[in-house]
């Protein structure tokens, strides 16, 4: 548990993150994917922040994956020199790409289209620098992605190949592993990402094409995996901080989640059985993820500022900086007297969303008796 006091003058709403948490998680999976013989390519799309990469990465270096290009630009400046942008490009960002290499940076791209292939070999062309490219693969019906059985992918694999381009490999993500829960769920899905990516992988070989990348990844199926063979990487990304989302779907605890909003009691409702605190959405986000799982958490799950929490207390509602906090409907829980000035710890429901709204962690360090340390992050596209 950590001391309060930790956090006297702290203005709220503030974000804070628990190093010790973190940390754990972060050997958690590594320790997982390195025991399946695989490397793990950690998302920075929800730390975003040079501090939390230093953590994640080998030497600060990478491999690593973002999902826009200030991502790029900020960890590449910062030393990270092997990069995946891992949404479709648009062509309009390839000379922005290609900046980015010029500067040190192996930074590659994902697409599934013949024309975003075209796209990247002509500029591959018109700059004299190869810009490498992963063809991303749909496993799910989730989202992009081309069938790793369609005609496409060879097709697609040649004007990268035989263009001023480089055809680094292939990439899936099992994006509907977030729609099933628990471990068993996870690896069913795990195993078809991989299997789409293996079989993409030596379709473009057997057609002489090459494939040295097998790129899979999320953080349930990264978690259930059970079988890497013919996978190089593997990657994920909310893991680093975990949220109430992961817990309901079964991928980690309650006691997992280091990341969390500080807020201070500031009214009462008493006739309504509601807590008034200085977070609302402005600060939370309005995800309400969990609002299909089994255990709807609402708007976020109330701890003391210890981190200790309270029985079915959660923030039934927002407005822009108001969060309404409530005893959970159909719950016997008593609601805690909270006077006016209290601190209060807000788990997220999705720890992406969340994060977006603040500009620095405030951050309970993992050495005991040691001082609140700051950590900043950064935005935009």
């Amino acid at each position: 548990m950590t001391d309060s006091s930790l956090f006297a003058g702290l203005q709220t709403p503030a974000l804070v993150l628990d190093e010790r948490r973190m940390l754990r998680n972060i050997q958690r999976l590594e320790s997982h994917i390195s025991d399946k013989g695989a490397s793990l390519r950690p998302h920075l799309k929800t730390a975003k922040s040079i501090d939390v990469a230093r953590a994640l990465l080998a030497g600060g270096t990478g491999p690593a994956t973002v999902s826009t290009l200030a991502e790029a630009e900020t960890f590449a400046a910062a030393g990270v020199r092997d990069i995946v942008y891992a949404v479709g490009i648009a062509p309009q960002k390839l000379d922005r790409v290609a900046a980015i290499r010029e500067k040190g940076c192996d930074l590659s791209v994902i697409l599934d289209s013949v024309e975003q292939a075209q796209a990247v070999a002509e500029a591959s062309s018109r700059t004299a620098n190869p810009i490498p490219a992963l063809i991303e693969l749909d496993c799910d019906g989730h989202r992009s992605g081309v069938d790793p059985s369609a005609p496409a992918l060879v097709e697609i694999g040649r004007i990268l190949h035989e263009g001023a381009a480089e055809l680094r490999g292939v990439l899936t993500h099992a994006g509907e592993s977030y729609e099933v829960s628990g471990r068993a769920a996870h690896s069913e899905f795990a195993e078809r990402e991989r299997k789409a990516a293996v079989l993409a992988a030596e379709t473009l070989r057997s057609a002489g094409l090459p494939c040295p990348v097998v790129s899979i990844g999320s953080t349930p199926t990264a978690h259930a995996a059970q079988d890497l063979a013919g996978v190089t990487e593997v990657r994920a990304g909310v893991y680093v901080f975990f949220d109430l989302f992961q817990a309901g779907i079964g991928v980690c605890a309650i006691d997992d989640i280091a990341l969390s909003v500080l807020t201070t009691v500031v009214g009462h409702q008493r006739e309504k059985g509601w807590i008034i605190a200085d977070a609302g959405w402005m600060a939370l986000s309005q995800d309400k993820g969990t609002s299909r799982q089994s255990v709807d958490q609402g708007l976020g799950l109330v701890c003391d500022a210890t981190g200790n929490p309270y029985p079915d207390l959660m923030v039934v509602k927002a407005n822009q900086e108001h969060g309404i906090i409530a005893v959970r409907p159909g719950s016997n829980a008593a609601l805690p007297d909270l006077p006016v000035g209290t601190l209060l710890r807000i788990l997220p429901v999705h720890a992406c969303a969340t994060a977006s709204n603040f500009d620095a962690y405030n951050v309970i360090p993992s050495r005991p008796a040691a001082s609140l340390k700051t950590w900043h992050r950064f935005g935009g596209w």
